[in-house]
């Protein structure tokens, strides 16, 4: 099991990256974006559909249905707000302000599961956060610009969204479950964005975007299994390595110098990882 969210976060890490390449394009705005993203997840996740297709009949309750409604309204809005921010921050400026969405899911998970308060667990999680938070802050990150207050309120979002998604996944296969979202969202973009379609001409940009696609599936039905199986605060603290990733690949190939307070960060995240699977056994 603990393989599954360190591939996760290889996942989360190439994906993130990607994306800031397809969003480098001028032509190509966040609204569009974030239009063409869930197409692609839509699209590539149509074939596994048949074998992973599980919709228990509790999940047809007025109460999950309402849950799953509210999912669909915060992942579109936490989405939308992400790659706002990312289309104008670096990878580098823009990775602090994602750190925080592992702090508060752990912290949501706390308050609104019983069985999610193992304090011997949140210890290393909110360890690992708040050293990727503190290593990660400058200067210009106290001047709380637009894109800025659109990156923390999406991560806040996005946590929200995992910890209510909690609530409802036994009802689903995480494939199914993923599906569902995601073809809501699109229709909602579509709705509202109406993209020409224009800036798909770029082929080297439709491949990364149906990349990016394929690895956020497999990527969120990871953690969906993972919070089902061992629980939100365990996978997410596993989950807390991606940054470590993300700030490796920025170094690589976005060629984004790394400070020593980063890498000093990425050792302790590695230790509390490694604290946090001994001590669960």
């Amino acid at each position: 099991m603990i393989q599954l969210p360190i591939i996760g976060s290889v996942l989360e890490a190439a994906g993130t990256i990607l994306e800031k390449k397809v969003l480098r394009n001028k032509d190509m705005n966040f609204k569009n974006y974030t239009t063409y993203e869930f197409l692609s997840i839509v699209v590539t996740m149509l074939p596994i559909l048949y074998f992973t297709w599980k919709i228990s009949t509790a999940a047809l309750s007025l109460q999950n249905i309402l849950v799953f409604a509210f999912v669909i309204l915060i992942a579109t809005f936490a989405n939308l707000l992400i790659f706002y921010s990312l289309k104008r921050e670096n990878v580098t400026e823009f990775e602090p302000l994602w750190l925080m969405q592992p702090l508060f899911v752990i912290a949501l998970a706390f308050i609104f599961y019983k069985s999610e308060r193992n304090v011997t667990l949140l210890w290393p999680a909110l360890i690992a956060s708040l050293t990727l938070i503190i290593a990660h802050v400058k200067k210009h990150h106290l001047v709380f610009d637009k894109y800025i207050l659109a990156a923390i309120l999406g991560s806040f979002l996005f946590a929200v969204e995992l910890v209510a998604s909690k609530s409802i996944l036994q009802y689903y296969n995480p494939f199914t479950f993923y599906f569902i979202r995601c073809f809501f969202i699109l229709v909602i973009c579509v709705a509202l964005f109406r993209p020409s379609g224009k800036e798909l001409r770029n082929k080297k940009s439709t491949l990364m975007i149906l990349a990016i696609g394929i690895m956020w599936f497999f990527y969120r039905a990871i953690i969906y299994y993972g919070y089902e199986t061992v629980g939100i605060i365990f996978t997410t603290t596993i989950f807390i390595l991606s940054p470590a990733l993300i700030f490796i690949f920025a170094i690589i190939f976005l060629k984004e110098k790394p400070s020593i307070r980063q890498i000093i960060s990425t050792i302790i995240i590695v230790a509390c990882v490694i604290v946090s699977i001994i001590l669960r056994g």
